[in-house]
């Protein structure tokens, strides 16, 4: 095409890791970066004030009901779950779902990645990974064996010392787990407080962190509001991308790579609407395929969470700064500087569990909240009350992406498939009395009103199980859906280069490259998945610290 501009790499999507990769990348003066955004920038003339609902820690669920910033996902209907279609926010915008997620930054368990390494992404084990989180990361508390302290992710702890958070970790404490006082560092296991992507007041997304402080560089250039619809083959080269701007198709090549990180469900859409894909499921919608590799789309994995709510007998929860007055007071001090509840997202203590004995490392993760949250948040709080939000970590429910047809804008089929297994039913049912039993300590007696969900009446494992298949939603996990793996593995999308198999000049980086979903949150790992590429993609030797010190109990004859 002799009037498409060219460049060094085309990234398509800045979000957690389309940002970093951009940043990165560009630290070689001699390459040049095209980045194409699906959705606007994260500022409004330059101010991130004036984009505040992005910006303030504790404006976070405006952004994820809001079309403007959000892909607004919905699931098919879950028939284990009572038929429901559950809604899956995903960022569409500078800083991808780093803009509009909790700005929780967990790492997941050092064995996550060391089963990784088994499941055939060889080289992202624990050691290679460790030193990737520590280069992304500054964290306030200074850098020790397992934080960084020059990083480019500001990462903070939380400032309120609110008496919930305090009674919720005594609380832990009573009912027989330990205190730790960094589940990123040497244990994971236990409660404690929680490391969040925040910045003097301000959310820290990779926008922040990355984008912004690049932006200026002449060999980094962006596209927003621009949807990529193919990617550009000769034979099977990637040679370039199609997208549509302001209504316009236009192309832009690539001379040395291709690289999609548009999450677990735009990349694989991108890959399929390609010609890369199951070849049969391709040749069905008219897809001329390019390549036949039958994991992309598959593998999917999720973590479902479930709101265990209690009623509060003291007027100190979130429920005030709910009214529109004190909303209103709270977001001119924000806007003013940077400081007090809108500060914060509130999720500033939490924790990791094991369900049962004989499990090595936990599987149950805690964030608490001195609120009651409906629907996503968009059902405003009713009462004083304070929640935790509970789910099991590695689900064996394992679900799929399809085109739905041949158009780009049009959602692909999602299916996660959840609750299809007895273990993740039981497991859930673990969530359930576990939460209940923390919150029974002598710890809540001075706060402990009824309990409203799921209230009283629901006590057998019967009543438990209907429960969760009416309540729990989607924790915004979505990945594994381009799993790395061996060449010689059927299943695999990418080899641990993060190259796609059987094709040239084509990445993909992001959190549909993980081979399983990690225990914890998603946003610290995918951008120490685009650390790690950046060094791969670059040539440079992997980074490695062996024999770090992790946690392991001390027997596995007890659930704690």
């Amino acid at each position: 095409s002799e009037n498409a501009d060219s460049y060094s790499y085309i990234i398509v999507g800045a979000g957690s890791a389309g940002c970093v990769l951009s940043s990165r990348l560009t630290e070689d003066p001699l390459s040049t970066v095209l980045l194409l955004e699906a959705g606007p920038k994260d500022t409004f003339l330059g101010s991130k004030r004036l984009m505040w609902k992005i910006h303030m820690p504790a404006a976070l669920t405006y952004n994820l009901c809001d079309e403007k910033y959000n892909w607004n996902y919905h699931t098919t209907p879950q028939k284990h779950m009572d038929n429901r279609i559950m809604y899956w926010p995903r960022g569409r915008v500078w800083g991808g779902s780093s803009s509009l997620n909790a700005m929780v930054y967990i790492r997941g368990h050092a064995e996550d990645y060391n089963r990784w390494h088994r499941e055939g992404a060889v080289g992202w084990d624990y050691e290679f990974c460790l030193p990737y989180f520590k280069k992304a990361q500054t964290h306030e508390l200074g850098p020790n064996l397992y934080r960084g302290g020059t990083g480019p992710l500001h990462v903070s702890r939380g400032k309120t010392n609110h008496p919930l958070h305090h009674a919720f970790l005594d609380a832990t404490q009573q009912a027989g787990y330990s205190f730790t006082d960094d589940m990123n560092g040497y244990q994971q296991e236990g409660f404690g407080w929680m490391d969040m992507t925040i910045h003097k007041g301000q959310r820290w997304s990779t926008a922040s962190a990355y984008l912004h402080p690049a932006i200026t560089r002449p060999n980094l250039s962006t596209e927003d509001r621009t949807l990529v619809t193919r990617i550009l083959f000769q034979g099977t080269k990637a040679i370039g991308v199609e997208y549509v701007k302001n209504g316009q198709k236009k192309k832009a090549l690539a001379s040395e790579e291709v690289i999609l990180s548009g999450g677990a469900i735009n990349s694989p859409q991108l890959l399929m609407l390609s010609g890369i894909g199951n070849a049969d499921d391709l040749k069905k919608l008219g897809i001329p395929v390019v390549c036949h590799l039958p994991g992309v789309g598959q593998n999917l994995q999720d973590h479902l969470e479930v709101y265990i709510q209690q009623k509060c007998t003291k007027p100190i929860t979130l429920y005030k700064a709910q009214k529109p007055v004190n909303m209103a007071k709270i977001g001119l001090e924000w806007l003013w500087k940077f400081t007090g509840d809108g500060a914060t997202a509130h999720l500033e203590s939490g924790g990791f569990i094991r369900s049962r004995p004989d499990v090595p490392h936990p599987d149950i993760q805690f964030h608490f909240l001195p609120s009651q949250v409906i629907d996503h948040g968009r059902v405003a709080s009713k009462l004083e009350a304070y929640q935790v939000h509970v789910g099991p970590m590695r689900s064996a429910s394992v679900g799929w992406l399809k085109l739905k047809s041949t158009d780009p804008r049009d959602h692909p089929v999602i299916e996660p498939n959840y609750l299809s297994t007895e273990t993740d039913v039981w497991e859930f049912r673990q969530c359930v009395k576990l939460s209940r039993e923390i919150f029974a300590q002598k710890a809540f007696e001075k706060f402990r009103g009824p309990e409203i969900q799921p209230g009283s009446h629901v006590q057998s494992d019967k009543e438990i199980d209907a429960f969760i298949r009416q309540k729990a939603d989607s924790a915004y996990h979505p990945s594994c859906t381009c799993k790395m793996g061996q060449p010689s593995d059927t299943t695999a999308v990418v080899d641990p280069q993060t190259k796609v198999i059987g094709v040239e000049n084509l990445r993909v980086v992001d959190a549909s490259i993980m081979p399983s979903v990690v225990s914890g949150n998603l946003n610290a790992p995918t951008i120490m998945i685009a650390e790690k590429a950046a060094d791969i993609i670059k040539g440079f030797p992997s980074l490695s610290e062996k024999n770090v010190p992790v946690y392991k109990p001390q027997t596995l004859e007890t659930q704690r």
